[in-house]
């Protein structure tokens, strides 16, 4: 029996991994949560019956792994932190940090202790982004000349506004595109933010729109013209984020490396800042880990 914490039970991903392991997986047991917001902790006990720990650093030299879920990506690394010389397994969720410099002290710490970690953006395990994602790297439709993606955003929150959501849609563009554009630049026109990335071969333009849940992804192309289609995220997409850190749980390998697993927070900080500046935003890339 495996047994796991998740630490920030705020949102939906904590009720749907629970009862994934009271459905699915029935060799792993939460055997507790964690939260700064009291009556997200007592719902989720409610709920299911379990134990509510009174500091995130409770479950240390008492589980085999670790499920981060906090809403907001400040408080991932501070939560892991404590549970990293366990070398114990970790989800992270999206954001992976709010911040450039803290992301890179996060997987060096991670990789130096030998720690394997999945999580990130649920949106990547939508069929439809994987069939984007084959298309382009086999090449099936011929040059690819960029492409368009949208996506919904909550600009003002208590999570870390821009940051809290913007996740999902830049890990699905640099899925189908890669995960290391050169630079953004950004417009926003009401509760539209229209973000330009450019890669070395191409540009992809990428649409936040405030309080509109539709996804949407299009690949520009030599043989087909724009091959894209609105696509749908549902609560089944929560099983196959489970099954990475399942896996993990068992001995398996990491699915991504350690770069390539931050390399969405440095786009998105790179975003925020264009939106700040009104500037052409050159995105990180840390090239030791």
């Amino acid at each position: 029996m495996f047994k796991i914490a998740i630490l920030g039970c705020e949102n939906s991903h904590a009720n749907a991994f629970i009862k994934l392991t009271r459905n699915v997986y029935k060799d792993v047991e939460v055997v507790g949560v964690y939260s700064d917001d009291a009556e997200a902790a007592k719902k989720i006990q409610e709920e299911f019956g379990v134990y509510v720990a009174k500091s995130y650093d409770e479950f240390v030299g008492k589980v085999d792994g670790i499920m981060v879920t906090a809403r907001n990506g400040v408080n991932h690394y501070k939560y892991a932190k404590p549970y990293i010389e366990s070398k114990i397994p970790m989800f992270i969720d999206k954001p992976i940090t709010n911040d450039d410099a803290e992301a890179v002290k996060f997987m060096k710490e991670l990789r130096a202790n030998g720690v394997k970690v999945t999580g990130g953006s649920s949106c990547i395990h939508a069929e439809y982004v994987k069939e984007l994602k084959a298309a382009v790297a086999d090449g099936r439709y011929g040059v690819t000349y960029g492409g368009f993606l949208r996506a919904p955003v909550n600009m003002v929150n208590n999570y870390g506004n821009f940051l809290f959501y913007a996740q999902h849609l830049v890990q699905v563009m640099q899925e189908i595109f890669g995960y290391y554009p050169k630079s953004v630049s950004s417009k926003t026109c009401g509760k539209v933010t229209t973000v330009t990335v450019r890669y070395d071969a191409y540009d992809v333009c990428i649409q936040y729109v405030d309080g509109n849940y539709t996804y949407y992804a299009s690949v520009s192309t030599e043989k087909n013209g724009v091959v894209g289609s609105v696509y749908k995220i549902s609560s089944e997409m929560y099983a196959p984020e489970f099954e990475t850190f399942y896996k993990l749980l068992c001995g398996g390998e990491m699915e991504v490396s350690y770069k390539d697993f931050i390399a969405p927070v440095f786009v998105i900080t790179a975003i925020e800042r264009a939106i700040k500046s009104g500037k052409d935003e050159t995105v990180f890339v840390c090239e030791d880990i």
